[in-house]
């Protein structure tokens, strides 16, 4: 049984096929859930809240950096000293949050990161290259080595959300949060997951979001 103190934030941005699935396998593991719904246009909300989450709209898609601030206000509002963040889209296995709990128990780490790495064999190459590249930027940067930066499986401890301040409004926020993390002093560690891979096509933009990466890695250079 999960632990009472743990909750699970999940930003979803027009995910009706899976989120309601994915809400009742955590409830049966006895998780708060809660669910952003991210300004979507398909029935995502009702989904998730038939299936037992609490459900924080957004009148409009704000990125799953807004969504995931919005879901980790309400977390921390609601008392919860850990915050674990999924996907809406099933690509996360519900089965591997047990050993990412252990693994922040047995390291005593403030931020536990999902780490796919471990086997790519059905990861797309492109992808490959691109995040073994982030996440050795991203180490270097941090001081601290993350095998898999750009995984957004993550356990995260309520002193660690409430120390730092994030300010990314896309998928940018997942290397925001670790350089934060690390330079305000926080221990960080990775354990193996496993992808479950869809046939959903990326909402990942190859050059919009590679250009707000940049950015990011600026801002953060120049703030040190």
């Amino acid at each position: 049984m999960a632990p009472k103190h743990t909750c699970v934030v999940m930003p979803s941005f027009n995910e009706a096929k899976t989120v309601g699935t994915i809400v009742e396998r955590l409830k049966k593991r006895d998780f708060a859930v809660y669910v952003v719904d991210d300004g979507s246009a398909d029935d995502t909300a009702s989904r998730a809240e038939g299936a037992g989450a609490i459900v924080i709209r957004n009148p409009k898609n704000m990125g799953k950096g807004g969504a995931l601030r919005e879901g980790f206000k309400k977390a921390l509002e609601d008392g919860f000293e850990s915050v674990l963040i999924m996907d809406g889209d099933d690509q996360h296995d519900v089965a591997d949050i047990a050993h990412i709990i252990k693994k922040m128990k047995d390291s005593h780490a403030d931020m536990v990161v999902g780490n796919r790495m471990q086997d790519t064999s059905r990861m797309p190459i492109v992808r490959i290259a691109v995040n073994r590249f982030m996440s050795w930027l991203i180490s270097v940067i941090s001081g601290q080595y993350v095998p898999d930066t750009q995984c957004g499986f993550r356990l995260i401890k309520r002193d660690l959300l409430l120390k730092i301040r994030l300010e990314s409004s896309n998928y940018e926020i997942e290397s925001e949060m670790i350089v934060k993390a690390a330079r305000a002093g926080f221990k960080i560690e990775s354990t193996a997951i496993k992808t479950v891979y869809q046939d959903e096509v990326s909402r990942i933009n190859p050059v919009i979001d590679t250009l707000r990466f940049i950015r990011l890695m600026l801002k953060l250079a120049v703030t040190r």
